[in-house]
């Protein structure tokens, strides 16, 4: 196989195993060895009327130069409404060419639903709500949603020059252990704003001896650089090949900041091949949800389409 072919075997893995950590059983394998899969979509509401499923197929070629090949699945999704929602997906990719966009693929079909389910039901006092709350978003949106200018990478020289203030050490939460095969995952996390908070919580996590006779300690973090309207990310794979990068892909997709997720692994002895990479992706999800970074689909989805691709500040470390 062709090292191009390996990279992009790659991406679309760390896509797939992101997108299952996300949605949860909403995401199904239609046929893994084809690429096929389907997720099914809804308006959010505690009866959802309006559902959607969105079968993809994932070509050799995405995301580098192709897109995924999609159908919409809908009984009442017809004419110019699917005409519309098709278009809205075709721009999708052709501003994000070379990226992973299954996510905003979703959140676009949810944000098209949600949409469907207001003309149909107008329900002022619910809309007006979610108005402010829209705007209350916009406020903390840093960049504007037509900025095409992709977030830079900060160099060596650059993040030793940054004024860090004296910071204390950050709360460390723990997650909910889960065990397969007698190995154990557990997720920890920390808020952090500079590089010394990241250097804080690892040492303090290692005073643990649990934690350091971990099999591995697997970790990434995203620090959001205000002055500079840019990202400080990095990841460690402490000897677990490729995790710390699929790690930092969740955070990507998820888009959150300010935050450092470490996962460590209790290896027992018996090979768990890549079910070992959804339990690291399903621990921070659990984690990051609890405490309130993100929120479960259906209460996303009035953030949908403000998600902008950005390119890491920093390459992977390979370790």
């Amino acid at each position: 196989m062709a090292e191009g072919d390996q990279g992009t075997d790659q991406r679309q893995n760390e896509e797939i195993e992101a997108m299952a950590a996300i949605y949860g059983d909403e995401w199904c394998v239609v046929d893994d060895s084809a690429k096929i899969f389907c997720i099914r979509v809804n308006d959010t509401t505690k009866n959802p009327k309006w559902t959607l499923c969105l079968q993809v197929l994932l070509p050799n070629e995405y995301p580098s130069t192709a897109p995924p090949i999609y159908q919409l699945n809908a009984p009442w999704l017809k004419g110019q409404e699917r005409m519309d929602l098709s278009n809205s997906l075709e721009e999708i990719y052709v501003e994000n060419i070379g990226e992973s966009i299954l996510y905003l693929w979703v959140e676009k079909v949810r944000e098209f639903l949600i949409q469907k389910a207001q003309m149909a039901e107008p329900e002022p006092e619910i809309k007006e709500k979610t108005e402010e709350e829209d705007v209350e978003c916009e406020d903390n949106v840093t960049l504007p949603c037509n900025s095409e200018s992709p977030v830079k990478a900060l160099d060596t020289a650059v993040i030793e020059n940054i004024k860090e203030p004296e910071e204390e050490l950050p709360p460390i939460d723990h997650g909910v252990p889960i065990t397969d095969r007698r190995s154990t995952f557990q997720a920890h996390l920390a808020p952090v704003v500079c590089l010394k908070q990241v250097k804080m919580v690892l040492s303090k996590l290692y005073e643990n001896k649990k934690i350091a006779n971990a099999t591995h300690n697997i970790y990434a973090y995203r620090i959001y650089c205000e002055d500079k309207q840019t990202f400080l990310q990095d990841c460690e794979d402490d000897g677990e090949t490729a995790a710390g990068g699929r790690l930092l892909h969740l955070l990507e997709i998820l888009n959150v900041r300010n935050v450092l997720v470490i996962v460590s692994r209790w290896y027992g002895g018996i090979l768990i091949g890549p079910d070992r990479f959804k339990h690291i992706n399903n621990c921070a999800r659990n984690i990051l949800l609890e405490k309130n970074y993100i929120s479960l689909p259906d209460e996303s989805a009035k953030a949908s389409g403000k998600t902008k691709k950005v390119k890491k500040d920093k390459k992977r470390s390979e370790h």
